[in-house]
C-alpha cells in the first residue's frame, strides 16, 4: 500500500456504545509512514467509572486491569502527537470511534476535528462492495443461490431457512427458534421507553432529547428543574414517558435492569 502522507489506524475499546457519554478503557494505533516504517501506540485507560460486566466479557478488559491505568487527560497530548499530520482509518470510526476521541480530546481542552482529515474506513467498503440482503444471507448461511428473490413467497421461505441456520450456526445445539431470543438485539435494552426518549447509561435514566439531552441524569433535572419534567408530563409525550416523569417528581424511580448495565458494543460493530 503506497502512501503519499502518514496513515494512523486507530480503534477503541470503550465503555459502552454511547458517543456523547461512555469513556475509553484502550486505545491501538498504528502509524505508518510513506516510507513503509512503522509506530504502534497501545494504552489502558482509567475511565474514571465502573467497565459494565458484559463489556468485559466483550473485551477481557476488567476495573482491576485498569485501576493503575492513567486517566486520559493524562495521556491526550501523547495521543494528539501521534495523529499530528496523518490521515486516519480503522473499522466504523466514522460512526463511532473518532467522535469519541474528539469528544474526550475536547473535554480535555484539544481540538481535533477528524473531519478535515481523510479518512479511510474499512467498514464502510466493506459495507459497499459486499452485499448484506437476503440474497447474501441465504448464500452465506444456506449456500444456496435464491432463485426468485423479491417474490414474497420465496424471500419468506428462504428467510425461513436462514433463520434455521441461525439457530444451528449460533445457539449452541440448541434447535427451538425461542433461542434466536438471546439476540434480541441488545441495543435496545438500553432504552427505557419504546419511543427511546430516555437511555440508561451507568445505572442512570439520562434524557435523549431537549436541552438536557444526553447531559444530566434523570434524577439530577428532577432535583434541578422540576417545571421542566411538569412541561413533559402537559405535552404530547407517551403515556410510558408521562408516568416516568411523574414519578421522578415523587421522587421514585426505576431501578436499572441488568440487561441495560452497560451498552455492549456489538449493537455498533456487528459486522466487525
Amino acid at each position: 500500500m503506497k502512501l503519499k502522507r502518514p496513515l494512523v489506524i486507530l480503534d477503541l475499546e470503550t465503555t459502552g456504545t454511547w458517543v456523547e457519554k461512555d469513556k475509553i478503557i484502550e486505545i491501538g494505533m498504528v502509524r505508518s509512514l510513506p516510507d513503509g516504517t512503522q509506530t504502534t501506540y497501545e494504552k489502558r485507560i482509567n475511565p474514571g467509572m465502573k467497565i459494565p460486566p458484559e463489556v468485559s466479557e466483550l473485551t477481557g478488559i476488567k476495573d482491576e486491569d485498569v485501576k493503575d491505568a492513567p486517566a486520559f487527560r493524562n495521556v491526550a497530548a501523547e495521543i494528539v502527537k501521534f495523529f499530528d499530520g496523518a490521515d486516519l482509518g480503522g473499522f466504523n470510526v466514522e460512526r463511532f470511534d473518532l467522535p469519541v476521541l474528539a469528544r474526550e480530546l475536547s473535554e480535555k481542552g484539544y481540538s481535533f476535528d477528524y473531519r478535515q482529515r481523510d479518512i479511510y474506513d474499512a467498514q464502510k467498503v466493506f459495507h459497499l462492495h459486499e452485499k448484506r440482503d437476503l440474497t447474501s444471507a441465504y448464500a452465506f448461511f444456506c449456500g444456496k443461490e435464491l432463485d426468485g428473490a423479491h417474490s414474497a413467497l420465496a424471500d419468506s421461505q428462504a428467510t425461513l431457512e436462514v433463520l434455521e441456520s441461525q439457530i444451528r450456526k449460533y445457539c449452541d445445539g440448541a434447535s427451538e427458534i425461542e433461542t434466536l431470543k438471546a439476540f434480541e438485539y441488545q441495543k435496545r435494552s438500553h432504552f427505557y421507553d419504546k419511543g427511546r426518549k430516555f437511555r440508561w447509561w451507568n445505572g442512570e435514566l439520562y434524557m435523549m432529547f431537549g436541552k438536557y439531552a444526553a447531559k444530566e441524569s434523570l434524577k439530577k433535572v428532577a432535583e434541578m428543574d422540576r417545571p421542566y419534567l411538569e412541561w413533559i408530563i402537559s405535552k404530547d409525550f407517551s403515556d410510558e414517558v408521562k408516568e416516568l416523569c411523574e414519578n421522578a417528581l415523587l421522587g421514585k424511580f426505576p431501578e436499572c435492569p441488568q440487561s441495560a448495565s452497560s451498552n455492549d458494543r456489538q449493537d455498533e460493530t456487528a459486522a466487525e
